[in-house]
């Protein structure tokens, strides 16, 4: 007989699977049986099972997680079951700790870990954690006062039972954080007292399973160090977990459920009274503000009036125990009195407010927003502008304006900027999450962005906004990506949203149309003209230009200029938008043999914050990662050195040589982000993986120009064919119907 029998529903997203049967694959710990149970409504698995011999296939004629765990557990063979979700999976070490302490008790648990990555990308996350030991222990200490309240209030139940309930009922946030997952259950257990899942429910199955095993429990073990881990979907609109999926029977079922597993445990028991804690605490917690706020009105009507048999049958003691504020929801529920909640909604979320806006500044103008601005009439002939988050005057956005400015002065134009940037031809400026950005927010005609406006943003109808992007994609992005690292867990459900106030799109080149189509799920108007940023490159006084520029910049001009142009790495970051960069590139080792000829720019991306130290190097090394411009900079650039960059695709507009410095290719292309275009086969120019390759690449700079000449021929038809010089005027014209 086997130790576990790991039981593992499925039905849809075999790249979950993979991932999920792959941790078992490489687990420590070897002596169990995988019952892979599939519903009858499933993905093909065909093609990957052969990968995995342990695997056993139980095919099934139900439909659920409810019932394919049920099946799993009549065919279980194992001293005790362990229930793995298709989506989630465990760590190494994880099944050999909890077998170890698994010295028959009826239960053995450990810890379930929450992320929103695959397993390679959440171990490195894990790693790279700095740990305050102070604050550790502080949180320890924090977490032992919880435990000790807790055996206080309940010195009369089995601590067995006791500690059982604390960690896998009274800790767990909600009712649908309430899981069957990171348990071994002794089989033998289990079918003395035929626990089952109740298959009529879809979302709330687990605490019908759950709630009963813990009412008659005698022994268990707790393993901290046991972790599961529960993996959510950073894709739900094509790939929702339960957890994210739309149904209008979600509220019912909830109840449904509740009260299905009151009739399984005792009413009087430590089950019990958790249970109904947690109902309760939905009705204050979650539903109360959606009674308030929410625009569909079944939490007023039909969901108020379900809640209330559900509250009644509370244990009184969990309704004494509430705080003023929620005592006087509950009494205003049981009491059928809607406006009485609302009145205590209302005035509990205000006092929250008063709070944020004398704690947070930043809670004020966006007060404003909503409750003034939004209902002031919109301005026909203002136009606000914004680049990289304020960050700088640059980008698409600028070219644009400059064209309007110079074409159609009757337009009022507007930009968003925070670093104090002399914008020409007399725009407003304004700061950047302040409340007259809010005011123009509200109420400007026309939005033009280069990256996404704020969350709390909303379209009004009679807006016009125009997205420019801000570069040709060679890394995967949004839909495309299988794997968020470097921002938002909710960002595909973000972008998703707020891409559907698009009215204009930007592309530069055929292959930008057909991607951003894919993915930004896009199906509004696009605008294939070109980049307008790239306009500058095209002018006939380019040559003048970047003659000015060197002279600004104080570069000499007797030497020649190396481009460094790196992106930013999805995992190395200190924050939400603010990425860290160790430079890679010997600079030192360049000086050394190329400052007789050449000068180095550096342009980190704006999304690093990290300031690289080109100390000792005065001369040689020009770090230009504040110039806002980097069109400007092309210009001044004799060769181009990038990695993952989108520059690359502009600067071909120049047919000047380019480098690609790809020292972390594998990783960046197999666990970051992936690449839409092979970049061993279709870049222009060669990959090279050391300071020294790139030093002799620019030693050797015409006999690389010539090698890559047809390639970079063929790049420059494929990825620049609509830059022409004229794309801020094409552009411009679209988004004001001058067409």
């Amino acid at each position: 007989m086997k130790k576990i029998s790991i039981i593992i529903p499925f039905s849809h997203y075999i790249h979950y699977l993979e991932e999920c049967l792959d941790s078992l694959k490489v687990s420590a710990f070897q002596d169990f049986e995988t019952l892979l149970v599939v519903d009858k409504e499933h993905d093909n698995v065909d093609p990957i099972i052969k990968k995995y011999p342990f695997v056993r296939l139980i095919q099934t004629d139900v439909h659920g997680v409810a019932a394919c765990r049920n099946v799993g557990l009549a065919h279980a063979q194992g001293e005790y079951v362990y229930f793995l979700d298709a989506d989630d999976y465990v760590l190494e070490n994880t099944l050999g700790l909890l077998a170890e302490a698994a010295k028959g008790q009826d239960i053995v648990y450990g810890r379930v870990a929450h992320t929103w990555n695959n397993k390679a990308n959440y171990l490195e996350k894990i790693e790279n954690k700095e740990i305050d030991p102070e604050d550790e222990e502080e949180k320890e200490q924090m977490r032992q006062q919880k435990i000790d309240s807790y055996k206080e209030k309940n010195p009369n139940v089995d601590p067995v039972q006791l500690r059982a309930v604390y960690y896998l009922l009274r800790v767990k946030h909600g009712i649908r954080n309430v899981t069957v997952l990171g348990v071994l259950y002794k089989t033998v257990f289990l079918r003395m007292y035929s626990f089952k899942f109740h298959e009529e429910f879809r979302y709330y199955s687990d605490m019908t399973f759950l709630c009963p095993v813990l009412e008659h429990i005698r022994s268990e073990a707790y393993v901290e160090d046991a972790v599961y881990v529960k993996r959510k979907h950073n894709d739900p609109i094509n790939y929702p977990a339960l957890s994210q999926e739309e149904n209008d029977d979600r509220f019912y079922e909830r109840i449904r459920a509740v009260e299905y597993t009151r009739n399984t445990i005792t009413s009087d028991g430590i089950v019990r009274y958790y249970l109904d804690f947690k109902i309760v605490h939905f009705f204050t917690r979650k539903m109360a503000k959606r009674i308030r706020r929410s625009q569909d009105e079944r939490w007023r009507n039909e969901y108020f009036q379900a809640m209330i048999p559900c509250i009644e049958n509370c244990r009184p003691e969990v309704l004494d125990e509430l705080n003023h504020s929620n005592r006087k929801l509950v009494q205003a529920l049981l009491n059928n009195d809607l406006n009485g909640v609302q009145k205590e909604v209302r005035w509990v979320l205000g006092k929250k407010k008063l709070k944020r806006v004398f704690k947070n500044k930043n809670t004020a103008y966006k007060l404003a927003y909503f409750h003034r601005y939004l209902k002031k009439p919109i301005k026909d002939n203002v136009i606000l502008f914004e680049t990289f988050m304020a960050k700088n005057y640059s980008d698409s956005p600028k070219y644009i304006y400059e064209y309007i400015a110079q074409h159609y002065p009757e337009y009022e134009c507007v930009w968003a900027i925070n670093d104090g940037a002399k914008i020409p031809y007399g725009a407003k400026c304004v700061k950047r999450f302040s409340f007259e950005y809010a005011y123009y927010l509200a109420v400007a005609k026309y939005l033009v962005f280069n990256v996404r406006p704020p969350l709390w943003y909303r379209k009004r109808e009679g807006q016009v906004f125009l997205e420019t992007w801000h570069g040709t994609p060679l890394k995967r992005l949004v839909f495309d990506q299988q794997e968020v690292t470097s921002a938002s867990p909710k960002y595909k459900q973000q972008f998703y949203k707020q891409r559907q106030d698009w009215d204009f799109l930007v592309s530069a080149n055929p292959f930008s149309t057909k991607t951003f189509r894919s993915c930004f799920m896009y199906e509004g108007k696009m605008l294939e003209y070109g980049y307008p940023r790239n306009d500058i490159l095209y002018w006939p006084n380019k040559d003048e230009i970047a003659k000015d520029l060197r002279k600004k910049l104080g570069i000499p001009t007797d030497k020649k200029t190396i481009l460094y142009a790196p992106t930013w790495r999805d995992d190395q970051h200190y924050g939400s938008g603010q990425y860290k960069f160790e430079l890679a590139l010997d600079l030192h080792l360049m000086q050394e043999r190329l400052s007789d000829e050449y000068v180095v720019l550096l342009r980190t991306h704006h999304y690093i914050s990290d300031k690289i130290d080109v100390t000792g190097m005065e001369g040689f090394v020009y770090n230009l990662s504040d110039y806002d411009d980097i069109s400007e900079i092309y210009l001044i650039s004799d060769i181009c050195i990038t990695d993952y960059s989108s520059v690359f695709f502009d600067y071909a507009n120049l047919k000047r040589p380019i480098l690609f410095y790809t020292y972390d290719l594998d990783k960046y292309k197999n666990q970051l982000r992936g690449f839409y275009i092979d970049m061993n086969t279709e870049v222009p120019g060669p990959l090279l993986y050391t300071s020294e390759e790139v030093v002799d690449a620019i030693e050797n700079i015409d006999k690389i120009t010539e090698e890559y000449k047809e390639r970079y021929d063929t790049f420059y038809s494929r990825f620049c064919c609509y830059d022409d010089g004229h794309a801020s005027e094409h552009v411009a014209k679209a988004l004001l119907g001058k067409e």
